[in-house]
């Protein structure tokens, strides 16, 4: 995940509340009138390396949508993606280093892709435009997303940690905590959507989806 940081400022705070439990929130900065994305936080331990501890997560198919539309999960594991809609999807991503395609499948079967390297995946269905699900994989097994007030925790040991923050709207931004002092100081994350433009994604191949495929939602 390091190379999705290049150019950004790190902050350094003291400490957080002694234990195992880091906690914090994202504030993030929109449009006028417009809502914060739901946003993934990882934390990278700065002491030693992290542990290798992935796992079997699921992002389901309903109502042409991802659910959920947005997943955090430590490098290594399976997501499964299964179809609970009466009709044909075919989930892929283009995002490097790990670009997918699952083909077309039915209703009431299911695939699933093992990501053994960290980075940002936009996933799409080819048939169905509407379907984004934006998927994070970091090196570091303590990964989460924020509640709908922005809130976070994760249980880590105590040490150094760099925590990163980022939505599908938002480059990633990163402060640097220590787990285990005495004092406590909050974990505040600000990410800004402020700038961010909705485009068009293209299809599998690479070109625009058909204009029958917007009127078919």
């Amino acid at each position: 995940m390091r190379a999705l940081l290049a150019g950004f400022a790190v902050l350094v705070v003291p400490s957080v509340a002694a234990g195992d439990q880091l906690a914090g929130r994202v504030e993030t900065r929109v449009h006028e009138g417009g809502s914060p994305a739901p946003a993934v936080v990882y934390a990278e331990p700065l002491d030693q390396g992290a542990p290798a501890r992935g796992g079997s997560f699921t992002v389901t198919q309903k109502g042409k949508n991802f659910v959920p539309r947005v997943l955090g999960v430590p490098v290594g594991s399976t997501v499964t993606f299964p179809n609970d809609d009466q009709i044909f999807h075919n989930v892929f991503s283009l995002s490097p280093p790990q670009p997918f395609d699952l083909g077309l499948y039915r209703a009431g079967e299911s695939k699933a892709r093992t990501f053994t390297q960290p980075a940002v995946y936009n996933v799409f269905c080819n048939i169905h435009p509407q379907m984004v699900a934006f998927l994070v994989v970091a090196s570091t097994p303590w990964i989460t997303t924020t509640s709908t007030d922005g809130s976070w925790r994760l249980e880590v040991p105590p040490g150094r940690y760099r925590v990163t923050a980022l939505s599908e709207r938002s480059s990633p931004a990163s402060i640097e905590v220590r787990v285990g002092g005495q004092s406590g100081s909050p974990v505040v994350i600000t990410l800004d959507e402020s700038r961010g433009v909705q485009t068009a994604h293209l299809n599998k191949f690479g070109k625009p989806y058909p204009p029958a495929a917007y009127k078919d939602k």
